[in-house]
């Protein structure tokens, strides 16, 4: 395996540290449990209208949680059309308990209503369209572009992605509306339709928001592990045991 390409301070990210960072990540989140849309588009063959719905849900909500309402709404509504017939009580029960499971169920009706009403009882197939959508905001927009219609021209952020960007130096930004336009900058389009999928794994098993598993972690020598102050036990430290290898 070639050496991590070397990095001092975060600003121009030469294209050789994100091809090591994002073909390492490739191999290392083989086998690891994938984000719950992403389990989703998977099984529904990329269906629009599950990603589109399946992303509004997961906000701030457990993947199995997210992926147990999913299922359960899908059973009962797997279009625009049959959605917009529920009411607000009938989705609100299918998708307890995702956390703001009121709001959302507002949404999911309204979204699905106005996708009957203007766009033919499709999802629709541009950004500007898709945030018109009650609840859908820019995140879940382009997650829906990338996982159903194979856009290779946007890059989903979520807390991960701005919280490991930042880390590893390829941005420096506050927020995740800006990493967004920072990542288009620092990285090549070959690389954007993946960002989401491998950084939300790693984020999610290895480089998580408090205590970070550094001594786990494939990336550690390219990472500049910005704003980093403690870091979390390795897995061959851990009470349940372990082999202490990145990724196992």
């Amino acid at each position: 395996m070639k050496a991590a390409p070397t990095r001092t301070k975060p600003g121009f990210v030469p294209s050789a540290a994100v091809e090591h960072v994002m073909r390492t990540l490739a191999r290392e989140i083989d086998g690891m449990e994938l984000p719950a849309v992403e389990k989703i588009s998977g099984s529904q063959q990329e269906d629009p209208f599950q990603v589109l719905i399946a992303t509004l849900l997961s906000a701030r909500t457990q993947d199995a949680t997210t992926h147990a309402a999913a299922t359960r709404l899908f059973r009962v509504a797997r279009t625009p059309r049959r959605m917009a017939r529920l009411t607000v009580k009938e989705i609100e029960k299918l998708i307890y308990p995702v956390s703001f499971y009121r709001n959302k169920a507002r949404f999911v009706r309204a979204a699905s209503e106005t996708m009957v009403t203007r766009f033919g009882g499709s999802v629709p197939t541009t950004l500007e369209e898709l945030v018109s959508l009650p609840g859908v905001g820019r995140k879940t927009a382009t997650l829906v572009l990338i996982l159903a219609f194979r856009s290779r021209q946007h890059v989903c952020v979520d807390t991960h992605v701005h919280r490991i960007a930042n880390r590893l130096g390829w941005v420096a930004t506050r927020e995740p509306g800006e990493t967004e336009q920072a990542l288009y900058r620092a990285t090549e389009p070959r690389w954007w339709p993946y960002i989401n999928l491998y950084l939300v794994t790693w984020g999610q098993n290895v480089c998580r928001p408090v205590y970070p598993r550094c001594g786990d972690c494939a990336l550690a020598a390219a990472c500049l592990k910005i704003g980093v102050t403690k870091i979390g036990k390795t897995r061959a430290s851990s009470p349940l045991g372990g082999t202490g290898q990145p990724g196992l």
